[in-house]
């Protein structure tokens, strides 16, 4: 037993990269699905998962409201995708709707500032 008491301690000191490898390794080894073993890692590791989920470098600016001042933040969207009148405000009144997909954490948080500073609301996903 205290073997495996050593193993769950080295398992949960590794890297979510080293997570990701050792899981692909164990998939080659054993036939073993990347996904299971990564799945179970965080059981056994104590949390290996986690440092995932905070580095997230991809985030979708999801429109939650106009806030009440709908022109201003119209106008804003304009900027912030290029498009003509009529679809951003057909964005603004459909809301909640995508603004941008896939962008880094600094141009979310300055498309969020934006927004919100013309009177609207925004998610970062």
């Amino acid at each position: 037993m205290a073997d495996i008491a050593k193993l769950v301690d080295q398992l949960s000191e590794l890297t979510v990269l080293e997570a990701a490898d050792l899981a692909k390794a164990l998939e080659e080894k054993w036939g073993v699905s990347a996904a299971a073993a990564v799945a179970a890692a965080p059981a056994a590791g104590g949390g290996a998962a986690a440092p995932a989920a905070e580095e997230k470098t991809e985030f979708d600016v999801i429109l939650t409201g106009d806030g009440g001042k709908k022109i201003n933040v119209i106008k804003e969207v304009r900027v912030i995708t290029g498009l003509g009148l009529g679809e951003a405000k057909a964005l603004v009144e459909g809301a909640p709707k995508a603004l941008k997909e896939g962008v880094n954490k600094d141009e979310a948080e300055k498309i969020k500032k934006q927004i919100e500073e013309a009177g609207g609301t925004v998610e970062l996903k």
